[in-house]
């Protein structure tokens, strides 16, 4: 176990909790676009953990701990600005998660993640965001008649659990959707443009 590391992770995650929560009881999350003050976290926290996939790869239970493998969770699937290190970590992940060393689960959130901000189907529907009819909703997933069956496989809910859960959350902590869909649906695939999730 590596005490140093995974101290370090836990203070990164906690810093990206209590920078998003002062944000959410502001309001200022939730306000179009990117918050300056959180994607700052988020790009310090992936700098961070780049250096750390290049030198000891995954950083798994054996090394961290079951609470630093979740901090680095964390802190991975929030560097939504870094295309490159969310890819680079995928098959990482899977192979911990074969080993034993991480959650399968995290390795299909972090397959749907890709694939969602690329554009992609999901696998797993665990992708959330709101929809024309003003609605949080999952992405578009492959193959939507075996999607329940494949969740279940990973230890996810139900589709519709987890939906009802992601709008409950999304109410509680203040989060709606937006006034003018297409203008937020066309500032969200620019930006996902713009940091090289897509190329067309």
């Amino acid at each position: 176990m590596n005490e140093t590391l995974r101290d370090e992770l836990l203070e990164m995650a906690r810093r990206d909790q209590t920078v998003r929560a002062e944000l959410a009881a502001s309001g200022e999350l939730f306000e179009v676009g990117y918050e300056p003050r959180m994607a700052r976290v988020h790009e310090r926290n992936a700098r961070r953990l780049r250096r750390i996939l290049e030198s000891v790869g995954w950083p798994g239970a054996d090394l961290v701990g079951s609470d630093g493998v979740e901090a680095a969770w964390l802190i991975l699937q929030h560097a939504i600005a870094e295309p490159d290190l969310l890819r680079r970590a995928l098959p990482l992940l899977q192979a911990a998660a074969r080993e034993g060393k991480a959650s399968p689960r995290h390795a299909a959130l972090l397959e749907d993640r890709i694939r969602f901000f690329e554009g992609r189907p999901q696998r797993y529907g665990t992708q959330f965001d709101w929809d024309a009819e003003g609605k949080l909703s999952p992405g578009a997933v492959a193959n939507p008649q075996r999607l329940d069956e494949r969740r279940r496989a990973i230890g996810l809910p139900p589709l519709a659990e987890q939906m009802e859960e992601a709008r409950t959350r999304a109410t509680a902590e203040g989060d709606g959707p937006p006034a003018d869909y297409e203008a937020y649906a066309r500032a969200r695939d620019e930006w996902a443009a713009s940091v090289g999730w897509r190329t067309n």
